[in-house]
């Protein structure tokens, strides 16, 4: 059974930087578009951003220039750099990954941007 679980979340101040780290596991087989979303309170669930299995990087506006998506294909593992954190970019934050035509979630790791 695949299983996706985050790490890295926590508190920051305005302008600092967090790294996201993102372990897929159970299957034998390659992950294809791996990627990370976020929800805050009351709003939808939105793409950050997303990697292919060739390196391909899909940004929302929002964080293009300040976040960094990269993977790890041989451990089936994808991290969020996130520089230059913004108090709106406070949310949950979500792994998303394809396998075999069907996409799989963590359980979320909290982002919180406030001094």
């Amino acid at each position: 059974q695949v299983q996706v679980v985050e790490s890295g979340g926590g508190l920051v101040q305005p302008g600092g930087s967090l790294r996201l780290s993102c372990a897929g596991s159970g299957s034998i087989f390659s992950f294809d578009v791996m990627g990370w979303y976020r929800q805050a309170p009351g709003k939808q669930r939105e793409l950050v951003a997303s990697i292919t299995g060739g390196g391909s990087t899909n940004y929302a506006d929002s964080v293009k220039g300040r976040f960094t998506i990269s993977r790890d294909n041989a451990k089936n593992t994808v991290f969020l750099q996130m520089n230059s954190l913004k108090p709106e970019d406070t949310a949950v934050y979500y792994c998303n990954v394809w396998i075999i035509g069907r996409d799989y979630w963590g359980q979320g790791t909290q982002v919180t941007v406030s001094s």
